[in-house]
């Protein structure tokens, strides 16, 4: 048989074939005088294996190790492999599809996904608490609770571990009052008050303990409070860079509060 007529016995193309020759994984027959090569009805039934044992899932390098065992004992232990490693694949694409499906029931309800999505299904319930209570303002949403999102969006993210003491926390403390979403409204437009304010303006201070008060007392207790190190932190570092998006008087504010809430963890 010639290239072509065995790779159409096999149903794999000529390429394939030359390139199983080049890696030495299909033995290349010796040439006739007219130049072409003589394939035998053994190297199709091993092209035909080869061919096989790649759709199901076994590289290049695998087949190889199988076709080197005539007694098949690799196959066998290759296959048993390559079905544990499906087996993970196939979880891994339930879970994504769960979640896929928790966004998709949350598109439903609210007509559209929140800016920071995806994130957990507790921290969307908070979000969506948000825009319901946004669309009662009297005026545009405080851009301090954009900030607020995000932020929570990125510890979530970061939390080690999927560490979610402090989220639920705050979901019962929110479940629990009723009030506890409006009080933090208030909160995000007296930071909003500060954007064009001075660090010596006495809202600084009120609006700290305001930031203070609206946080629970079990939440406090669990929360790992930084220290501040008044901005002389390494460059570059991440309270550097969370500082430097507020306006001086609400970094002020938020330092203080850190400060109350050093006081009260202590």
């Amino acid at each position: 048989m010639r290239i072509g007529e065995l790779a159409g016995v096999a149903g794999v193309t000529t390429r394939a074939v030359r390139h199983y020759h080049r890696i030495g994984l299909l033995p290349e027959p010796s040439r006739q005088s007219n130049g072409y090569r003589d394939y035998s009805l053994r190297d199709a039934v091993e092209l035909a294996r080869i061919r096989r044992l790649t759709e199901l899932g076994l590289s290049l390098d695998e087949v190889r190790a199988v076709l080197a065992d005539d007694a098949g004992k690799d196959l066998v232990e290759i296959l048993g492999e390559l079905d544990a490693d499906l087996a993970r694949q196939e979880e891994a694409i339930r879970r994504r599809r769960a979640r896929l499906g928790q966004l998709l029931e949350q598109a439903g309800r609210t007509g559209r996904l929140p800016a920071e999505a995806p994130v957990s299904p507790e921290l969307a319930a908070i979000f969506e608490d948000m825009a319901r209570l946004s669309e009662q303002l009297p005026g545009p949403e405080p851009v301090s609770a954009a900030k607020e999102r995000e932020l929570l969006a990125l510890l979530e993210t970061g939390s080690p571990d999927g560490g979610r003491g402090w989220l639920d926390i705050l979901m019962r403390s929110l479940r629990a009052d009723p009030q506890a979403m409006r009080r933090a409204y208030e909160v995000y437009a007296r930071l909003d008050e500060l954007a064009e304010a001075g660090e010596d303006d006495p809202r600084v201070e009120e609006t700290a303990r305001a930031v203070v008060g609206s946080i629970p007392e079990e939440a406090v207790r669990v929360m790992a409070v930084p220290d501040d190190d008044g901005g002389s932190g390494e460059d570059g570092g991440f309270a550097e860079v969370f500082y430097a998006d507020f306006a001086p008087a609400q970094a002020a504010a938020v330092r203080r509060a850190i400060e109350l809430l050093r006081g009260r963890a202590g």
